[in-house]
């Protein structure tokens, strides 16, 4: 991540924990110059994560919402089209692999479909949803990544579990984002979990990115990972989209995708 992104990060976990600040309190808190921070913050308004208005900077009200939002709701955003992304990454997965799905509800698709075959597997997630329904099948291991836990999310956050990482050999990553663009990567709007999503990247030997149709051509605050450190976009194409999806992958010939 470049230094200006993540002073940017910074930028966004000040008003995350404030809601709306004075820009002057703003500058006041970095060792930049008034002109870097108010770049960053001109930045962060044109990505819409925040909003400005005499003189105060605060956090868009569609973030806040993005990030409070309970996990059950987000099941049933484009519920069809997650499923039909989580039968497509059934077939990267055979049994006796280890794998691993992040806190989506994509990923918690993925976990049905897999509760219901017979493959012996270690599933490793940082989903309390995905990791609850696979402790009851025999024939899969699953291993909950330790750390903070987000309550709305029904995610594990933070870098207390990188020790497991570093120790099991992953063979494939499933990892869903908050929003995905080819500048900005694979994006997310919590902080903690995309620290935590970095290093799943960073220690799986491949990884497969699911992008439901609201995701695309969206950025969120931070990048957990660029395109091109990703083996396998599998996307979900509507009518609506088609164009899109081709518009964003024709002239990248080295990144490898599917529809579905």
């Amino acid at each position: 991540m470049s230094v200006a992104e993540t002073r940017r990060k910074k930028i966004m976990a000040l008003l995350q924990k404030h809601q709306s600040m004075a820009v002057s309190k703003i500058i006041s808190q970095f060792s930049y110059s008034p002109a870097t921070i108010r770049n960053d913050l001109k930045v962060l308004c044109n990505r819409g994560l925040i909003v400005r208005r005499h003189g105060f900077a605060a956090i868009n009200s569609s973030t806040v919402q993005a990030s409070n939002e309970n996990f059950s709701d987000r099941t049933m955003k484009f519920h069809d089209e997650k499923v039909k992304l989580a039968h497509a990454a059934m077939k990267y997965i055979q049994s006796s692999e280890c794998i691993l799905l992040d806190a989506s509800s994509t990923c918690y698709e993925i976990a049905k479909v897999l509760n219901k075959e017979p493959l012996r597997l270690t599933v490793i997630t940082n989903g309390l949803m995905a990791a609850n329904l696979l402790k009851a099948n025999s024939l899969i291991t699953p291993i909950l990544i330790g750390g903070i836990v987000n309550g709305a999310s029904s995610a594990v956050e933070g870098l207390l579990g990188l020790n497991l990482l570093t120790k099991l050999n992953i063979d494939y990553a499933f990892l869903s984002p908050e929003a995905f663009t080819l500048d900005k990567g694979l994006t997310d709007f919590s902080i903690y979990e995309v620290q935590l999503k970095q290093q799943m990247v960073k220690y799986s030997n491949k990884k497969i990115a699911l992008i439901s149709p609201d995701k695309l051509g969206h950025n969120s605050l931070a990048t957990f990972s660029e395109a091109d450190q990703i083996d396998q976009f599998i996307i979900a194409q509507t009518p609506q989209n088609a164009t899109q999806i081709t518009s964003i992958f024709q002239d990248h010939p080295d990144l490898h995708y599917i529809v579905v």
